[in-house]
């Protein structure tokens, strides 16, 4: 998938929905458990504007009945649950050194058959920045796999679309040639990605908390970016536990700008600026 004290003031009377100290704690203990969340104190506005969508659709009056009847539930409520209190922060060749250092290291491997992971494909721009990179450093048809998934089903949707605004941000006026199609008519001010592009990459849901990680051959590359910063210590180290058991030894990780994982040199060792080799 950015302290103040607990909103207690009067103005929670004018809220829509009841929604109390409790409610929030709950939410926290839920959201931790299920995507490895972690909360702090100063995320209960955030909380109440997204789930309020929530009990709206689902007709709860309060977050106390909402989340005793989520709790109680085995559908598909779970996963808007999620959805709604994952965090989609992406732009096309955002932190633009990575892409970079992997066509540097796309070129020296030549026509060796890879396996890159996107963690957190969001709504695809990373994705789509990776495969452009591919086909600039080796041509469309290059033997390069993109796996590329993420927690939340929603931003899946769009991603699998490939539809983005003309003015997207990241994207030269070269790349908007080479790589996507304008919309005309009534979709004017839109561009899709060239489906010659668009085959390098499978889109699927995967949730990091999940024990089993079936996830094909092992990854040459994974691109888990700013996904840790969500995580509380033990979390982060148990999920580079599982990443490391799905990479290939001196396969690259990249990480976000503000992420540090130096504590587990018995994992992974610092290559270059958010950069890391599997030990």
């Amino acid at each position: 998938m950015q302290p103040i004290a607990p909103d207690l003031s009067p103005a929670l009377n004018d809220r829509e929905f009841e929604f109390h100290p409790r409610d929030f704690a709950r939410v926290r203990a839920l959201i931790y458990e299920r995507a490895g969340i972690s909360l702090h104190e100063g995320k209960q506005a955030m909380v109440y504007s997204r789930l309020s969508r929530r009990l709206r659709e689902t007709g709860h009056q309060s977050f106390e009945s909402y989340l005793r009847w989520l709790e109680s539930h085995t559908g598909s409520e779970w996963q808007e649950f999620v959805n709604c209190l994952t965090t989609n922060l992406t732009s096309f060749f955002r932190e633009e050194h990575h892409f970079h250092a992997l066509a540097e290291w796309l070129k020296a491997r030549g026509s060796t058959p890879t396996r890159i992971w996107c963690c957190a494909a969001s709504t695809g721009e990373e994705p789509y920045s990776l495969a452009i990179t591919v086909a600039e450093s080796l041509g469309l048809h290059a033997p390069v796999k993109i796996l590329c998934s993420d927690i939340d089903t929603n931003v899946l949707t769009t991603a699998s679309r490939a539809v983005y605004t003309a003015d997207a941000r990241g994207l030269s006026p070269q790349r908007l040639r080479n790589f996507f199609l304008r919309g005309k008519g009534a979709n004017e001010g839109s561009i899709r990605v060239k489906p010659e592009l668009a085959r390098m990459v499978e889109f699927r849901p995967f949730n990091l908390m999940q024990t089993s990680w079936q996830l094909g051959e092992p990854f040459d590359i994974v691109f888990c970016r700013n996904v840790m910063i969500y995580f509380d210590g033990p979390t982060q180290r148990k999920v580079l536990e599982r990443i490391h058991g799905v990479m290939k030894p001196k396969g690259l990780l990249f990480v976000g700008h503000s992420e540090n994982f130096t504590d587990s040199r018995d994992l992974f060792h610092l290559r270059g600026k958010t950069v890391y080799d599997r030990v």
